[in-house]
């Protein structure tokens, strides 16, 4: 695939620096680049990077400055410039209809331009929305909603009458609305209790492979617009997260977890049930989280707390085996200075 520099200015809004019009065929990093790919550099990226690549052009950022024999296209964020710019260049499967092999119900509604790829099922008065991609061996249960322009990868299941919004993007894998891990000891056994409620996932939400977000109880697990989720993410039922926050691979949600939004989550991280998140907080990885955490609060360590403090007692604790030996030096000048004593205790002449 190839784009003129000038229309792929065009496309992202790039102001075009008015030099001779090149075909770009793709992008790359900035020391891999061939001379028909774009890269780009930051602020912090030293100039004689810039001026050791081969690309066709770099975006860098608004009073970066000029590089001897670079063609440098300046842009307020070249971060965002440059993947919107990589989008241009993603190749994506054609929609091909609906595959033969697929299993679609009677009763199910496809939207005009919808793919349907082999051994996909689609259930009964099941909806899919204009353009969305279902991939082979999906299954989009009974009764299941998905909005427009969604990408249903590989072996996705939901289930449950689930909700999926506009421009969803579920990778390989995944399962939404599966039951969850709910029982009452019944004296000689587990018994378990009934998952009644769905899933709604609302719009821009990208969830990793191999993620489980399971059905409520009762009422709805909510995963909030513009959400985005890694690979082998466990988010529990009845758990509500809240809108553009960030769960990194391995983190695990118990029940009912509230999670505000902008709220980032490391991997790893595990969070108690019932536990309430505030707003833009942010937890480093492998931290466990047991009680409720304030809103911009940035927390490390388990239990969970402060960053600053978990840092401090991490170097305390890397202190500890020279604190040992001191302290076992200093009881061994006490202990002889107390023989010391003792001995001079016994040599005084009696009183009077």
């Amino acid at each position: 695939m190839q784009l003129s520099l000038s229309d792929i200015c065009r496309r992202v809004a790039l102001a075009y620096d008015g030099g001779p019009d090149v075909q770009i065929q793709g992008v790359n990093a900035l020391h891999a680049a061939a001379p028909w790919e774009l890269a780009f550099a930051e602020a912090q990226t030293p100039k004689a990077d810039v001026a050791a690549s081969r690309a066709a052009a770099t975006i860098v950022p608004q009073g970066f400055g000029e590089v001897a024999g670079q063609r440098l296209l300046h842009s307020k964020n070249p971060r965002l410039t440059f993947v919107q710019i990589s989008d241009l260049y993603l190749v994506q499967d054609p929609c091909t209809g609906v595959d033969p092999a697929a299993s679609v119900h009677p009763s199910a509604r496809l939207g005009e331009g919808v793919s349907i790829g082999p051994c996909a099922v689609i259930g009964a008065g099941a909806s899919v929305g204009p353009r969305t991609r279902i991939g082979p061996g999906a299954v989009i249960g009974p009764g299941v909603s998905i909005g427009a322009d969604c990408l249903i990868g590989p072996n996705v299941s939901i289930l449950v009458q689930a909700r999926v919004g506009d421009r969803c993007i579920l990778h390989a894998g995944t399962t939404v609305g599966g039951d969850g891990f709910g029982f009452v000891w019944a004296g000689d056994h587990h018994h378990k209790v009934p998952q009644l409620g769905t899933v709604a996932i609302e719009d821009d939400v990208e969830i990793g492979c191999n993620a489980c977000v399971d059905r409520a109880t009762f009422g709805t697990t909510r995963i909030g617009r513009g959400t985005k989720i890694d690979n082998l993410v466990q988010v529990a039922h009845n758990v509500d997260v809240g809108e553009h926050v960030i769960l990194v691979a391995q983190a695990g949600l118990a029940g009912s977890v509230t999670l505000g939004t902008g709220v980032m989550l490391s991997g790893q991280v595990a969070v108690t049930d019932h536990v309430k998140v505030g707003a833009g907080a942010r937890i480093g990885g492998q931290s466990g989280v047991t009680a409720d955490v304030d809103g911009g609060a940035v927390l490390f360590g388990t239990p969970a707390r402060p960053l600053k403090q978990a840092f401090r007692e991490q170097a305390a604790l890397a202190r500890l085996p020279d604190l040992l030996k001191t302290i076992r030096r200093q009881e061994a000048a006490i202990a002889a200075l107390e023989q010391r004593l003792t001995a001079l205790e016994g040599k005084a002449p009696p009183d009077g």
